[in-house]
């Protein structure tokens, strides 16, 4: 009998897989007792959206894939918008027990792949309601949950950061480091797992992450149009 590694689907592989599935199932349970917590009308780190537009969003990209197809084809952000309006008039509590409580069906939220399209996901919008309130402090998170983030941010760093211009290092003290940027001077970045993948999905400014390198060039970093 051949090993694990051989057979199609490392042991490595799928311990990877189960705990981000994990993770993802905490971060939305944590998730939905927040958006109870403080409320519809609560703010966000999301640019005109209170937490009943947020969680109206995270339940149409799991239950109407036509509307959240909305995000990517402009054909159809009218009807993504009209469909955001509609689950965002919904009772609040309704609305959290579906974010709570996602449909197995979904394309993204089924257990086979939730751990794939919805650890990111869940950590950064858990965090855009987290750090709009007021005394935010960054978690202090399993070192488990740590290690799924930083798979996540080196990738989103090599894609996102790929053009810009300098030889970039991001390094995540005790889980690893990854080279990327278009070449130059050399500037690092520098920060716990979670503190980067929130910094690499646009959220620079509500990190906390130490950049070194030229001071224009590290103010460039902190400003870029990163998306998630």
């Amino acid at each position: 009998m051949c090993p694990p590694s051989q057979r199609g689907v490392s042991w490595h592989t799928l311990a990877t897989i189960l705990a981000m599935s994990r993770f993802v199932r905490s971060e939305r349970r944590k998730l939905a007792d927040l958006f109870s917590t403080v409320g519809p009308d609560a703010p966000t780190m999301c640019t005109g959206w209170v937490a009943r537009d947020l969680a109206a969003h995270l339940v149409i990209r799991e239950r109407r894939p036509d509307a959240s197809l909305g995000m990517f084809i402009p054909p159809l952000r009218s009807h993504a918008r009209n469909m955001l309006r509609s689950f965002a008039s919904r009772p609040y509590p309704d609305l959290v027990e579906l974010v709570r409580n996602p449909p197995l069906w979904s394309p993204v939220s089924n257990p086979l792949v939730e751990g794939m399209t919805n650890g990111l996901e869940f950590f950064v919008h858990h965090e855009d309601v987290r750090r709009a309130q007021a005394g935010w402090q960054p978690r202090d998170l399993p070192k488990e949950d740590q290690a799924a983030l930083w798979k996540s941010a080196s990738l989103i760093a090599r894609l996102r950061l790929r053009k810009f211009p300098a030889a970039l290092l991001v390094q995540a003290p005790g889980f690893g480091e990854v080279t990327t940027g278009a070449g130059g001077e050399p500037l690092r970045l520098v920060g716990a797992p979670g503190e980067l993948a929130y910094f690499l999905s646009g959220r620079q400014r509500a990190t906390r992450v130490q950049i070194d390198g030229p001071p224009e060039l590290a103010d460039r970093l902190r400003t870029s149009p990163l998306k998630i």
